[in-house]
C-alpha cells in the first residue's frame, strides 16, 4: 500500500495506525492536541495480550491537527467518536480526491451512512473492530482481547485487498463482508457490556466475574435481540456461544461461568472499555450509539426498550453521580433486583 490516513488518533486509530506502519504501510495519523503532544514526546507503543511489544519512535511517525492537503491514500480509517463522524466526514471530503475509500471502524450501525452523507464523494464502507484497545500511559495503547476485524467489501475492492494483506503481515485478520450488518448487530450486542463495566469501575475482567453485572448484561442483549428478532433482522455469531445460549451462560453461578466460560474470560487484567475512559475523563461516550441504536430499534417497531433506555439514562446521568455501581445497585437501577 502506498498509504493511509487514519482519522481519529485515539484508542483505536493509533492501535491500526500502529499495526500498519508495523507493516510497513506509511500511515499519517490525524488526532487531538492531547494525542499528538504525546506521541511527539513518546512515540507510539503497542502491546497486546499475546505478547506483542513493539515500539515506533516519534521521529517515524507523520502526525496532523488535520487531514493534510494533497494526500492522496490508498484509504482511510475512520476512528473518531461517533458524535464526531460527521464532522471529521465533512473534513476529509474536502481534503480526500474524489473516489477515495473511507472505511468505518466505529462503533455502533449508522457512522458509514453519516460518513457518506457529510462526503458524498468519498466511497464510504462499515467496518468493526472486535476487540478492546486501552491507553495505558501516554503514547502506549494496548489490545487486551482477541478477534478479527471486519469490512464491508470483496476481495475485488483492491484497496481492501491491500489493507487485508498489510493487516497480515503482522498477523492481524481482517474479514470481508457483502453485508456488515449483521456483524455490526453481533458486535452492538456484545457492546453492550461497555456502559456496565463503564460504571461499574472494575477492569473488563473483574466485571464479567461479578453475575449481578452479567445480570444486567444478558437483559440488555435479550430485550436487543427480541427486537432484532422481530424485525426478521440476522445477528451474526461473534463468539463460541450463538447470541441466545450466551444469555444463558452469562446467568450462570460465577463458579460454573468462570469454566464455562474460559475462552470469553481471555482477557488480561489491563482491558477495560473505552466508555470507562471516557467517563473518568469526563469526555462524551457513545452510550446514544449503542443503547441508543437499541431504542431506536424499538421505536422503529412502535416499542419500547425500557432497559436500554434507562441504561442510556445512566450513564448520560453520571456528570452528576460521579460513583460506581456495585451489581445490586446496577440491578436496582435497571429495575431488575
Amino acid at each position: 500500500m502506498s498509504g493511509v490516513l487514519v482519522m481519529g488518533a485515539g484508542s483505536v486509530g493509533c492501535y491500526l495506525g500502529g499495526l500498519l506502519a508495523m507493516a510497513g504501510v506509511p500511515v499519517h495519523f490525524v488526532g487531538r492536541p492531547r494525542v499528538l503532544a504525546a506521541l511527539r514526546e513518546h512515540g507510539l507503543r503497542l502491546t497486546d495480550q499475546d505478547g506483542l511489544d513493539r515500539r515506533i519512535p516519534p521521529q517515524q511517525l507523520q502526525l496532523h491537527e488535520a487531514p493534510p492537503a494533497g494526500l492522496r491514500p490508498d484509504l482511510a480509517l475512520l476512528c473518531v467518536k461517533s458524535g464526531a463522524t460527521s464532522e471529521a466526514a465533512t473534513a476529509l471530503g474536502l481534503a480526500l480526491p474524489a473516489g477515495t475509500l473511507l472505511v468505518s471502524m466505529q462503533n455502533g450501525l449508522g457512522n458509514a451512512t453519516a460518513a457518506q452523507a457529510a462526503a458524498p464523494g468519498l466511497d464510504c464502507r462499515p467496518g468493526m473492530v472486535p476487540y478492546n484497545v486501552a491507553e495505558l500511559a501516554p503514547g502506549h495503547y494496548h489490545r487486551g482481547t482477541g478477534g478479527a476485524l471486519a469490512v464491508q467489501g470483496t476481495p475485488s475492492d483492491a484497496a481492501l485487498a491491500a489493507l487485508q494483506t498489510a493487516f497480515g503481515r503482522v498477523a492481524m485478520g481482517l474479514e470481508l463482508h457483502a453485508d456488515l450488518r449483521p456483524v455490526q448487530w453481533g458486535k452492538l450486542l456484545l457492546n453492550l457490556n461497555n456502559p456496565i463495566n463503564a460504571l461499574s469501575g472494575l477492569p473488563l475482567r473483574a466485571e464479567l466475574l461479578e453475575r449481578g453485572y452479567r445480570r444486567c448484561l444478558a437483559a440488555l442483549q435479550q430485550e436487543a435481540l427480541d427486537l432484532l428478532e422481530t424485525a426478521h433482522w440476522p445477528v451474526a455469531q461473534l463468539t463460541p456461544l450463538k447470541p441466545r445460549a450466551l444469555l444463558t451462560m452469562l446467568r450462570l453461578p460465577t463458579p460454573v461461568f468462570r469454566v464455562a466460560a474460559a475462552r470469553m474470560l481471555r482477557i488480561d487484567e489491563a482491558a477495560r472499555s473505552s466508555m470507562a475512559d471516557d467517563l473518568a475523563a469526563g469526555r462524551v461516550t457513545e452510550i446514544d450509539a449503542l443503547c441508543g441504536e437499541v431504542v431506536r430499534l424499538a421505536e422503529s417497531q412502535q416499542r419500547r426498550a425500557p432497559l436500554n433506555a434507562r441504561m442510556l439514562s445512566l450513564v448520560q446521568a453520571w456528570p452528576q453521580r460521579r460513583r460506581t455501581y456495585s451489581p445490586a445497585e446496577l440491578l436496582r437501577a435497571l429495575g431488575l433486583s
